[in-house]
């Protein structure tokens, strides 16, 4: 009995120094490792895909999103979900001082952020939006139902100066 009771124990202990050494994360053991090649863990940002290159192309300033609201063609008969008319005339747009943006998903969320300055006038289809604009240091919550055409900034009555949509947001 006093043989097993001491195996027993000893066995206890063993374990017991296993289990305290064992708890280490994956990703501390992939850095212990010299032959793991394991990639480096993804972080999702949201800034808008290609920013930098659609602001050269299209003049208009893309910063953050979910992906349910993209810019889209004006002439497509599928991307006026939101348009944004503007004083801004850009050689790249598709349809002269107006912003388009196609509604993705259930339609129900979306969220972007951007800058684009100049605007006056924001129209939606089939989608309620929540603008957020800024003028003279001050910024302003403009609510525009579906299927709607809103006035914002000099459009506005009282007209309120320089305009620049910093944030559009699909009210579902």
């Amino acid at each position: 009995m006093g043989v097993i009771s001491g195996a027993a124990a000893v066995a206890g202990v063993s374990t017991l120094a296993v289990a305290q050494a064992a708890p280490q994360s994956a990703h501390n053991a992939a850095q212990q490792s010299a032959g793991d090649a394991n990639p480096p863990y993804a972080v999702e940002t949201f800034d808008y895909p290609n920013a930098a290159k659609i602001l050269r192309e299209q003049g208009i300033l893309l910063r953050k999103g979910d992906g349910h609201i993209i810019l889209a063609d004006c002439q497509a008969p599928d991307g006026q979900d939101i348009q944004v008319s503007t004083g801004v005339n850009h050689p790249g747009q598709t349809k002269t001082g107006r912003y388009c943006f196609k509604v993705t998903g259930t339609g129900k969320t979306g969220y972007l952020t951007l800058e684009l300055p100049q605007v006056y006038n924001i129209m939606t289809g089939d989608v309620a939006v929540q603008a957020d604009l800024t003028s003279a240091g001050k910024t302003q919550s403009v609510d525009v139902p579906k299927n709607f055409t809103k006035g914002v900034g000099p459009g506005d009555n009282p007209p309120a100066g320089p305009t620049v949509l910093v944030e559009l947001r699909v009210k579902g």
